[in-house]
């Protein structure tokens, strides 16, 4: 068994769950009272960064791929990083047959206070009302925004790892094909999550992390990053899964310090943005946390200095205590190997170096060991190289030795033990 769990005696972690704020842009968690008997899940996430291009007239379309059936369904939309208010015009969901073309009878208006248009503060975020839609487990589907009003650099999530369409001048939110949408990206825009009615649901679990979690390497459009995969085994289980699954994975961001000026779009630390991506979520029951290899890669340590074993075990301590006394469960994963990294770090030196390895094997070891997680998956056993521990499987190697490919993110899936997280 690859989870391993423990019995804690001086902090009990109730199942009581927190959920992200009301409509607010301030973002604060909602109270005791009004979670009790909260039924709203997370279905998916997208971690925001700064650094995303800039809109006038456009309605930009994406996919959102779902992790747990509803009856309804409510947007959330982002200005987080956003200098000025943001104007929305109109905002349409629906099923996805293929590509960007939508299921006839299933467009639906999304409203926000009953309005079809909105107005999101600078810094802030928004929540839309509920819209009367049935969604599945493992589905597609496709929200349009239309963004009348020039928008200054985008509040986005840059690697989708999926199509997103935008198009020509106007309003095309109720299109129902692609035809005036000329133009596709590969990242996601002010949509910062979907939220689904269950009333069986249980909660929400946060996949917390870098590009590993996000996805970086999988194969586009075919959802099969390690969340996905977990989702897909909750789902399959009898009765099927009652748990939301999102994915609040970066690709390039680190846990202790924030990226490079030039980067926004790498995020800010995972130190700082756990309370909102992860805490913050709606009915979050727990958070699997696997970030720290950029840290080591990047020798990024607190303060400008080289980083230690010891600062990431500080980190890691941090956002436990914050897991702990938002009643929330946090569990462990341990940094995979990256042995011949195809990469550079930030001062232009090697990605890959033994004393960096020999960073990660300190805090793997103490992953494993120190009991201060609720439960900890040993995601770096299951995907090593058994003749060569510090590499990837090569057959779960995407070819830059850092990332898995879709199966190696199998493989990290199926080495969670499900039975620990209802």
């Amino acid at each position: 068994m690859t989870m391993k769990f423990r019995t804690r005696r001086t902090h009990k972690v109730t199942l009581a769950l927190l959920v992200s704020g009301a409509l607010a842009a301030s973002g604060t968690a909602a109270s005791a009272t009004e979670r009790q008997g909260n039924p709203w899940v997370g279905g998916w996430e997208a971690g925001m960064t700064a650094g995303g291009p800039g809109f006038s007239e456009r309605t930009v379309r994406m996919v959102v791929h779902t992790t747990v059936a509803g009856q309804k369904v409510r947007l959330r939309l982002s200005n987080k990083y956003g200098s000025a208010p943001l104007v929305i015009g109109a905002v349409n969901v629906a099923v996805r047959t293929s590509g960007g073309s939508v299921a006839a009878r299933t467009r639906h208006k999304v409203t926000f206070h009953g309005a079809t248009g909105a107005v999101v503060p600078a810094g802030g975020e928004l929540r839309s009302d509920a819209v009367d839609f049935t969604t599945a487990a493992d589905e597609d589907l496709l929200v349009s925004v239309y963004l009348p009003k020039r928008t200054g650099p985008a509040t986005f999530h840059s690697v989708a790892r999926d199509t997103s369409y935008v198009s020509t001048t106007g309003d095309h939110t109720a299109d129902t094909g692609t035809q005036d949408y000329p133009r596709t990206t590969s990242s996601w825009y002010f949509l910062d999550g979907l939220e689904v009615l269950n009333p069986r649901a249980r909660g929400t679990l946060v996949a917390f992390g870098d590009s590993i979690t996000d996805g970086f390497a999988s194969s586009p459009g075919t959802d099969t990053r390690w969340p996905d995969d977990l989702a897909r085994r909750l789902a399959a289980q009898p009765g099927g899964s009652h748990l939301g699954v999102v994915n609040a994975g970066i690709s390039g961001n680190r846990l202790l310090t924030d990226p490079p000026a030039a980067e926004p779009e790498l995020g800010v630390s995972g130190s700082e943005r756990f309370a909102h991506d992860a805490l913050g979520a709606p009915q979050v029951r727990s958070v699997i946390l696997l970030e720290g290899i950029n840290d080591i890669g990047n020798n990024a340590g607190p303060d400008g200095k080289p980083l230690t074993a010891r600062d990431l075990i500080d980190g890691y301590r941090a956002l436990i205590a914050k897991a702990h006394a938002a009643h929330v469960r946090i569990y462990g994963g341990t940094l995979l190997p990256y042995k011949d990294a195809a990469y550079t770090n930030t001062k232009g030196g090697p990605y890959y170096t033994a004393s960096g390895d020999a960073i990660r094997q300190k805090v793997n070891h103490w992953i494993l060991t120190s009991h201060a997680f609720d439960g900890t998956i040993d995601f770096a056993k299951a995907v090593a190289d058994p003749s060569d521990p510090l590499k990837l499987r090569t057959a779960y190697d995407s070819g830059d030795h850092l990332h898995p490919n879709s199966m190696g993110d199998q493989a990290m899936a199926n080495a969670i033990d499900l039975t620990q997280l209802h």
